[in-house]
């Protein structure tokens, strides 16, 4: 046993396990792709103020979940807590946006850090595949990304999510909604941490999950009686794209998301089979976050997905994904002979765009097949002195059984052509 242990609320991905994870990863990307997103690379810290001014100060993200600390220079940094406030400071940095082709259309996939309290779906090291549209302001847009991520999850074979929708209004119709919700949140029996809260950013409040505040919430008034003749256009053709291509989903008139920035449309999609962690990404319209951090005006929208619980949602609903072979072909030499020709025999395959693996530590006949067998290798290649003399090595099926014997000049082009 090491003296080490993981970090808690954090986890190692470890083989074979994460395959599915990069198969997930692998399977949200490909639609972004295919669309014109992207690849982008933040570093895994930013300045600190960087997210209190982009996440929001009222947050319990900013408040009591963010990794921050001072550096030996004095710097005030943070791990990242979430993805799309490094890509937007990441893209004006680079002044994306003057290139002339908007919405600049990126796509990213990495880890996130926040102090919670750990449970199954809720860690305190996670995974999510992001996608931001920087600088347009159209329905489109928003509905592109929603049906990206359905596409995503039905391409991993997943059925039982749901797709919430709201519209959170934007500064002309939001601020009359904001001092209606103050009027009623006033009148609970609430905290003083929740009142205060309240004061800050009231939407907030909407988000908290503890039962005794949503009991209260019952009768608290909804923006979407407050939204402005924009908002309410901007929503119903949001509404319409998706329901035109064939996406469900699910009014939410108290979809709030727990980030201060977002506006208009925001989205969230939930899998009931994961229990009180049910949510499985989401996002949505920060049409002033752009501001917020001292860049120009940039209308975006984005969404995150999780990996972590994308899996676990994979497993409630007992999917198995179909994932390619670690080796294809294993090698197993009888002598140095053997050892020198088979090895360059596996460097052939793997440039021939075969997986293949080799019996190293001279093991016996006996243990190398051992290792072939847990290898879950569809041919095995076996070679001693008398085969080499006749220029043949053996090529077991592991599935049949059945073993011929094979010219090696020949043992590529054989097995690619078994192979497929």
């Amino acid at each position: 046993m090491s003296t080490f242990r993981a970090p808690k609320g954090t986890y190692d991905l470890i083989p074979p396990d994460s395959a599915k994870y990069l198969a997930v990863r692998e399977a949200i990307a490909a639609p972004l792709r295919n669309s014109g997103y992207g690849y982008i690379e933040t570093p895994g810290f930013e300045n600190v103020e960087l997210f209190a001014r982009g996440v929001g100060e009222s947050t319990d993200i900013v408040t009591k979940e963010m990794y921050a600390f001072e550096t030996k220079g004095g710097d005030r940094l943070a791990l990242r807590p979430e993805g799309t406030a490094s890509v937007l400071r990441a893209a004006l940095e680079a002044n994306l946006h003057k290139a002339g082709n908007l919405p600049v259309k990126l796509w990213y996939s990495g880890s996130y850090y926040r102090y919670e309290r750990p449970q199954k779906g809720r860690y305190r090291h996670f995974s999510q595949v992001g996608a931001e549209a920087i600088g347009a302001e159209d329905p489109a847009l928003d509905a592109e990304l929603i049906i990206l991520a359905d596409q995503a999850y039905r391409s991993l074979g997943l059925r039982n999510f749901r797709i919430l929708l709201n519209s959170l209004g934007d500064k002309e119709c939001r601020p009359v909604y904001r001092a209606a919700l103050q009027d009623f949140l006033r009148g609970l029996d609430l905290d003083e941490e929740t009142l205060r809260r309240a004061e800050i950013n009231p939407l907030r409040v909407l988000d908290d999950k503890r039962e005794d505040v949503q009991k209260q919430l019952g009768g608290a008034p909804l923006l979407r009686d407050y939204l402005c003749d924009g908002c309410k256009a901007y929503h119903e053709e949001v509404r319409d794209l998706i329901t035109a291509a064939g996406v469900s989903f699910e009014d939410d008139p108290k979809l709030v998301r727990g980030l201060d920035y977002y506006t208009r449309t925001t989205f969230e999609f939930v899998h009931d089979g994961l229990g009180s962690q049910s949510a499985v990404g989401g996002g949505g319209r920060y049409d002033g976050l752009s501001e917020m951090i001292g860049g120009p005006a940039l209308p975006s929208v984005g969404w995150a997905l999780g990996v972590d619980r994308t899996v676990l949602a994979l497993e409630a609903e007992g999917v198995e994904l179909e994932l390619p072979a670690s080796t294809s072909v294993f090698a197993v030499p009888l002598g140095e002979e053997a050892r020198r020709i088979l090895f360059g025999v596996v460097t052939e395959l793997r440039r021939a765009g075969v997986a293949a693996d080799f019996s190293y530590g001279a093991k016996g006949l006996k243990g190398a097949m051992k290792n072939a067998n847990r290898s879950g290798a569809r041919f095995t290649v076996v070679a001693g002195e008398r085969d080499l003399a006749e220029g043949v090595v053996q090529l077991k099926d592991m599935e049949s059984g059945e073993q011929t014997a094979v010219a090696v000049d020949a043992l590529v082009s054989e097995l690619r052509s078994r192979l497929g």
